[in-house]
């Protein structure tokens, strides 16, 4: 399945006259970290109203709205509420943590039909300080989202499907858990030159090895954060966000695929649905792999990322563990990868999407500070869902691009 069918770049062909049409023209987060005292929707409103308020708009320009919760299944209704706006088009797609990467597409067809003029998205989690929080999450999700091939042995979840994942590209490729660490310590350099980063203490190789073990071969800092945080974009038609304040960022390319929901129905331990979406939105933008300035990408576990890289066309199956080796994606590297520090040392609320996007879109602005690039006109952005189940991977640019 690792050979995406002509069809499937095909339909991303037809998505082609959407390229650079539509824009994000703001971009917001709130309350990363720790938020004690707030709750889900909390973080989500305030991140909301600054996304709204750094794209110059108020929030009753706002017509359209994408969000999705992983605690309620209704989850657009009460933002409607507590937003206080009266949308004409609604997005309420769950996924995973891919979801506000897949809520793109969507919305671009939405406002080049003229169905609405303004999308909001947003999300907001106190996943590290609610009393409900991953642990009660998780268990309830054996009730909600019930997995038969894999709830009645009791693995522990997520951790232990990456783990397998890891397991099997160790075996398969020789990928050494020297090459995971990697990951982790270049995540945790990105994030020593973000303010806004949870975990910003130095970190080595040494101490990803001898960190306490989670799931062979996966230890604590292989893992992803459990943060709380909201953040929120704005998209509306390219022609409108070159009158508002903040330089547009232009969605080139978008794909979502799926695979699989269990990993024990994937395919390929190896080969993820990332390998569909990234060619997917390369073909819709008219791009590769090699034209990328940056990449922001889903780093829920360590293995993630050398996945991604691989299915994303950065290297080729196998090498990802050599491509990230000696620093290759820390700064400095031969490509910068998760420049905030990603799921692993910056923010992870549970699902973390947005905030690649967010990510992106600072850095084409030119707006991060000690972490800038400085070659910032194409980023692709990819979110992963559930247990590498959904992939969304966005292709990004500057007004150069288009």
């Amino acid at each position: 399945m690792s050979r995406v069918p002509q069809s499937h770049l095909d339909a991303a062909a037809v998505n082609r006259p959407l390229r650079g049409r539509v824009a994000i023209a703001g971009a917001a987060t709130y309350g990363c970290g720790e938020a004690p005292g707030m709750d889900d929707m909390t973080l989500l409103v305030r991140a909301a109203h600054a996304a709204v308020a750094d794209a110059g708009l108020t929030m009753q320009d706002i017509d359209g709205l994408a969000t999705c919760s992983v605690n309620a299944s209704m989850w657009t209704m009460p933002v409607i509420e507590h937003l206080g706006i009266n949308p004409t088009y609604v997005d309420g797609t769950m996924i995973g943590g891919s979801s506000f990467i897949a809520h793109l597409l969507p919305a671009m067809r939405a406002l080049e039909a003229g169905q609405c003029k303004a999308v909001l998205v947003c999300y907001g989690s106190a996943q590290r300080s609610a009393t409900f929080g991953r642990k009660e999450g998780v268990a309830a999700r054996r009730f909600l989202d019930p997995q038969p091939y894999e709830h009645p042995y009791e693995p522990v979840l997520p951790v232990a499907a990456y783990a397998l994942a890891a397991a099997r590209h160790m075996h398969e490729f020789g990928t050494t858990r020297e090459q995971l660490a990697e990951v982790a310590v270049a995540a945790r350099a990105w994030a020593q030159k973000n303010p806004e980063a949870f975990m910003r203490d130095p970190l080595t190789i040494e101490d990803v090895l001898s960190a306490r073990p989670i799931a062979s071969p996966l230890g604590v800092r292989d893992c992803c954060l459990v943060t709380d945080g909201g953040g929120a974009i704005v998209l509306t038609r390219a022609e409108r966000a070159r009158d508002l304040p903040r330089p547009p960022v232009y969605v080139l390319g978008n794909a979502t695929a799926i695979w699989n929901r269990q990993i024990s129905c994937m395919p390929d331990l190896t080969t993820t649905a990332a390998a569909q979406s990234g060619a997917q939105a390369f073909a819709m933008a008219g791009l590769k792999a090699a034209d990328m300035d940056m990449a922001q990408v889903y780093d829920a576990f360590t293995i993630n990322t050398i996945l991604f890289l691989e299915d994303l066309g950065f290297c080729a199956k196998g090498e990802g563990g050599a491509f990230v080796a000696a620093g290759g994606i820390a700064p400095g590297g031969r490509l910068a990868v998760n420049t905030n520090g990603g799921g692993l040392s910056c923010v992870h609320p549970g699902m973390y999407g947005i905030f690649a996007l967010i990510e992106a879109v600072r850095q084409l602005r030119g707006e991060t500070g000690a972490r800038q690039l400085s070659k910032h006109r194409t980023a692709v952005v990819h979110g992963n869902g559930g247990t590498l189940s959904s992939q969304s991977t966005a292709v990004l640019g500057t007004a150069e691009t288009l």
